[in-house]
């Protein structure tokens, strides 16, 4: 079964939209009722087959979970760990950060290599890395991750600036009594939220926001409530959304400092936004909005977010002069250009890294695929502004993201329709 989205693009987006509760803060903050045996709730939480398909994993391990209007509630008294099969974890790259609470938990977690979106090489070695570091025994073959031992409060060094791993590392250490440090930490506003959620459950917690994390935790942490922060990657598509379709949004629960280089960069590219910081609007003004050309060099936090680059992108196909794209952490990031290209857009890559795109150009209505759940996103915004209609494959990916896509962007004008194609 393949679902699409057929868009007839031109139309300018109008009105009002309020930014759903983010995926990438929502995924390990469900993985942290792991650490409390009781009721963790969580509340503007995204329904998206990702958030469905981590409640079904804490399902198998025993938790009694209910999702009802945005409100998550977890109770893991029953919890155990077991192996986790494939199929449970193949599709679900963010399942990943069930091994630092489970680990920590029951002293032993063991699951199917996680899958998710292919974004040249993901490895696990962080993970692993960070928890053998405080104790862990790596029994792993090729085919099953399997961790077990008595964690002890420890130095981490992380082998790169991974957001998961900081945050397996940041639930891990909160259940080990005594100090753990972690240096060369994440610092996305997700893992911020990670050592929130912690501090919440009485582990302290210092250099929040910072590439250097310490921890005390404790024996035994209490279920707590959270909610989940907006979605700022969603924000960032529909601020792209008004400029590209000429038309004028304001965006609502919006927190500016989660987008300030993206926001920046447009506007000095001739993007047009004001924001009311006490009522939290963000308001898009595309009809006074004219791009000219733009450099990025996506990095870790705080610098240009990987996961705006190619909604960027297509910006920079109506932007005036020659732009370019400089993706530093994924080498499979560029695929959507090609996609791009057979809407009619000019476009040069350099290398698996980096390439120049030449504007602007009118874009036309064609049949392109959503590679994953980014470029899925970038290819929506092409067709909102292409001539004709679009039609996009495999968006299972962007449904894996974007909570109620298609909804949000008809409610504000946009044609597009969901199409679903019966395998033959």
């Amino acid at each position: 079964m393949d679902i699409r989205y057929q868009i007839i693009g031109g139309i300018p987006l109008q009105g009002d939209i309020t930014i759903s509760g983010s995926k990438n803060a929502a995924l390990p903050l469900m993985a942290g009722s792991v650490l409390v045996s009781g009721e963790t709730v969580l509340t503007n939480v995204p329904r998206l087959r990702d958030t469905e398909s981590m409640l079904r994993i804490l399902e198998f391990l025993g938790a009694v979970t209910t999702f009802e209007n945005g409100t998550v509630r977890i109770n893991t008294e029953h919890l155990e760990s077991k192996p986790i099969p494939a199929e449970l974890v193949s599709k679900l790259r963010g399942s990943i950060v069930l091994l630092g609470p489970l680990l920590s938990r029951f002293g032993v977690v063991e699951m199917s290599y996680p899958g998710g979106c292919v974004l040249g090489k993901r490895p696990v070695e962080a993970h692993v890395v960070a928890l053998e570091q405080m104790g862990a025994q790596n029994m792993s073959t090729e085919e099953v991750l399997h961790l077990q031992g008595t964690l002890k409060p420890s130095h981490i060094i992380l082998p790169e600036f991974s957001v998961t791993a900081t945050e397996n590392a940041i639930f891990a250490a909160a259940l080990v009594p005594g100090e753990t440090r972690i240096d060369l930490a994440a610092a996305e506003p997700h893992v911020q939220e990670v050592a929130r959620m912690a501090k919440k459950m009485g582990a302290e917690v210092e250099g929040i926001g910072t590439h250097t994390l310490l921890i005390r935790g404790k024996k035994n942490l209490t279920p707590t409530s959270h909610r989940v922060p907006f979605d700022y990657l969603e924000a960032g598509v529909m601020v792209i959304a008004a400029i590209l379709t000429k038309g004028k949004l304001r965006l609502h629960d919006v927190d500016i400092h989660q987008l300030h280089l993206f926001l920046d960069t447009l506007r000095r590219s001739g993007a047009v936004w004001k924001y009311a910081p006490e009522e939290k609007q963000l308001l898009v003004d595309g009809e006074l909005s004219f791009l000219h050309a733009m450099h990025i060099r996506t990095n870790i936090h705080p610098g240009f977010p990987t996961d705006l680059q190619a909604p960027l992108g297509v910006a920079m196909t109506q932007a005036k002069g020659v732009s370019r794209v400089f993706e530093r952490l994924y080498e499979g990031r560029l695929a959507y250009l090609y996609e791009l290209e057979k809407m009619g857009a000019h476009v040069e890559i350099l290398n698996a890294h980096q390439a120049l795109i030449i504007g602007p150009t009118p874009l036309r209505g064609r049949m392109v695929a959503s590679n994953d759940i980014r470029a899925g996103a970038a290819m929506v915004l092409a067709a909102l502004c292409a001539e004709g209609q679009t039609t996009i494959t495999d968006v299972r990916y962007i449904e894996r993201g974007y909570d109620r896509l298609d909804e949000k962007l008809r409610s504000l004008g946009a044609k597009i329709e969901r199409v679903v194609v019966e395998d033959a």
